[in-house]
């Protein structure tokens, strides 16, 4: 992971690169808006409109700006959350200290709060008191997935690179995971992805994409 490079985005946040892979953590239109734009609005807002717990998978847990934006809305809602993230290759502490995104935030305790969900590369953290953390440093196809999901975060790195998280047979052990009107979110919207989602059950549903991308 020694290779990762930083980027700073349009919109004033960083992503890291991979060179050996070719491919960025983030939308380098802008990492915080797409963060915001595809998991934050359009996954958490939604399923807090129905409950106020949320349990959550993500899958690629990266840089923790997901799970950053998350826990800060648990914090101002009050809403409780049970968050599942799944990172094989989680980054070193020295590349996670070079990343902007806990000083564009207006929360006093986003530095704490940054530094407290990368504490453990795997394993529990209880956060606060509404929002409990759970780490595994394993890969989609080998995790054996607990109980039921309201949300589920698909971060993964794009289809290009891992072709091998985009199929069928692993949208139908996600489908199967979530509860009766959970939700799935992904930045991606190849037709080739549609297709494997659909065909694991779900029902496609694309909205406009964040600023860079159409949907």
């Amino acid at each position: 992971m020694s290779d990762l490079q930083l980027v700073l985005t349009e919109d004033g946040s960083h992503t890291l690169y991979n060179p050996r892979l070719n491919e960025h953590y983030h939308s380098t239109h802008g990492a915080l808006q797409e963060s915001m734009h595809v998991f934050i609005e359009a996954g958490l807002k939604e399923v807090c409109k129905q409950t106020n717990t949320v349990h959550i998978l993500e899958i690629g847990f990266g840089t923790g700006l997901n799970c950053m934006l998350t826990l800060e809305h648990s914090m101002l809602e009050s809403i409780r959350m049970e968050y599942t993230a799944l990172e094989p290759c989680p980054l070193k502490p020295e590349m996670l200290d070079a990343l902007n995104h806990p000083s564009l935030r207006k929360t006093q305790s986003a530095h704490a709060l940054f530094r407290l969900i990368h504490s453990e590369e795997e394993g529990d953290i209880l956060c606060t008191e509404h929002f409990h953390l759970c780490r595994h440093k394993q890969k989609l196809e080998d995790f054996v997935i607990a109980g039921k999901h309201t949300l589920i975060y698909f971060d993964a790195f794009a289809p290009g690179v891992q072709p091998e998280l985009w199929t069928a047979g692993l949208f139908k052990k996600l489908f199967d995971s979530l509860e009766p009107g959970g939700i799935l979110v992904t930045y991606c919207a190849k037709g080739e992805v549609k297709r494997n989602m659909k065909a694991a059950g779900f029902l496609i549903e694309r909205l406009p994409g964040p600023p860079g991308k159409r949907e």
